[in-house]
């Protein structure tokens, strides 16, 4: 369960977030990313919250609103095909996503503490996974998946955003 995916676990969209999530075990990554996400927004001062470095892009809310919404869809995935459902599953537009999510009228600390809750969850569904449960695969998006491979994605996706953070908003 700890190697990085192989290129037939997921789609090519993906590559990205699994190259960027860091090398070693996989686990004690996706946990101490709690950490990590609550020091870099502890940094924001309640006027940034809603900074946006460019027209039209997230504002430090709705990035983590983004966050929220990607944690649960992606732990949705992984619990899905561990469990060994055929269904195929949509993608999920992250603009509508976003506009729809209301993020940006909520304070930042309430958010934080709502995808620590989630990425806890995603956590504690990880470790509960049995041996097997990893190499299993489902659909999503139009391609296909292992369990594994979304461990990776949801760890690469939290630390593309971190960086983004950290570069273009504080």
């Amino acid at each position: 369960m700890q190697r990085r995916p192989h290129s037939d676990e997921y789609a090519d969209f993906y590559r990205p977030y699994i190259m960027e999530a860091p090398d070693g075990p996989i686990m004690a990554t996706l946990d101490a990313q709690r950490n990590d996400l609550a020091r870099v927004t502890a940094d924001v001062s309640p006027d940034r919250e809603r900074y946006r470095y460019a027209p039209g892009k997230w504002s430090v809310r709705e990035m983590v609103g983004h966050l929220i919404d990607s944690e649960r869809m992606f732990a949705m995935r992984a619990m899905a095909f561990a469990r060994g459902d055929k269904a195929h599953y949509p993608g999920f537009d992250e603009n509508e996503y976003v506009a729809a999510s209301g993020a940006d009228e909520r304070a930042l600390a309430e958010l934080v503490e709502e995808w620590d809750a989630a990425r806890h969850a995603t956590v504690l569904l990880f470790k509960g996974l049995p041996d097997d449960a990893w190499d299993r695969r489902g659909h999503a998006s139009g391609c296909e998946f292992s369990v594994r491979s979304i461990a990776w994605i949801t760890t690469g996706h939290t630390q593309h955003h971190l960086g983004v953070l950290r570069e273009r908003y504080l």
